[in-house]
Parts: C-alpha cells; structure tokens; sequence
C-alpha cells in the first residue's frame, strides 16, 4: 500500500512521529512519503494512496503553524476527496480539556465534509500522561495498516 504521512507541527513533535510512523509502514512493506503540511498541496490528493495525518494542537485548539498554509488553500479551493481514505493522530493536552487534540480535528472535519473516509481509530497522544507521542502513535498504527487494508 501506499501511504502518505502527513504532519503538522508547532515544535517537531509531529514531524517526529510522522517519521516514526512512515519507518515503522515502510518496514512493513508499505511505500511511504512524508510531508510537512505547508509543503502539500489539497490539490494533490489520490484515491490510489492512504493518508496518515499528525497534527499538533496550539494555542487555544488552533492548527498549528505549519498547518495554517495548508488549510488556507484547503479553504480556498476545496478539493473533492471522494475516495480518499485516511487515519488521524492528534497530539494534544488534556490539561486543556475543552481544546484537547483539536488542531487534528479541524483537519479531520475538512476532509470528512469534502467527502474523504476516516479509516480506524482516531489516534491521540496526551501531552499530560507518561507515554512518549511515537510510542502511542505506533501501538495505534498496526490497527490502521489493518482498517485501511480492509477499505
């Protein structure tokens, strides 16, 4: 399968464990790219690859910096994404209950109204707990390698 692990980040955590992830997929056999959000353009979404999206929260549940210029030419010309699957890891902290992991579920929701799938569990890391992001993110990833190969 191909899959394309993209990340949104305020610090690199993201992009870290979008690079976790796209090893631990290729290793299994999966062909991976990894893109920063502001490098990727909404236009350039396939049916024939899976996406794998890792975004940060900032401030008060916003997207994150490097997510902003994607999400601003996702708004401006919203592709259709019909046929499009994908999975979503959000990173957040529960300190901050009423924003906890939304910078991913701004994301989730564009792709949803624009009529892509959401495969498997919505992966979360907890800023808060004793887990490291990378360690959460690839005990979720099997469960969607699996979700995405059943679709």
């Amino acid at each position: 399968m191909k899959i394309t692990v993209l990340f949104g980040t305020e610090s690199g955590n993201s992009e870290l464990i979008a690079n976790d992830i796209a090893a631990e997929a290729s290793s299994a056999g999966h062909e991976t790219t990894v893109f920063d959000l502001q490098d990727f353009d909404p236009a350039n979404f396939t049916p024939s690859e899976f996406y794998v999206v890792v975004c940060s929260t900032h401030g008060e549940g916003d997207l994150p910096n490097t997510a902003l210029p994607f999400a601003e030419a996702f708004d401006a010309d919203p592709p259709a994404m019909d046929g499009i699957k994908y999975a979503v890891f959000g990173l957040g902290d529960t300190f901050y209950e009423e924003t906890y992991s939304r910078g991913s579920e701004h994301l989730d929701a564009r792709f949803s109204a624009q009529g892509a799938e959401r495969v498997g569990e919505y992966g979360r890391h907890d800023a808060s707990g004793w887990d490291l992001g990378s360690d959460v993110a690839l005990a979720w990833l099997p469960g969607i390698l699996e979700a995405a190969e059943a679709a």
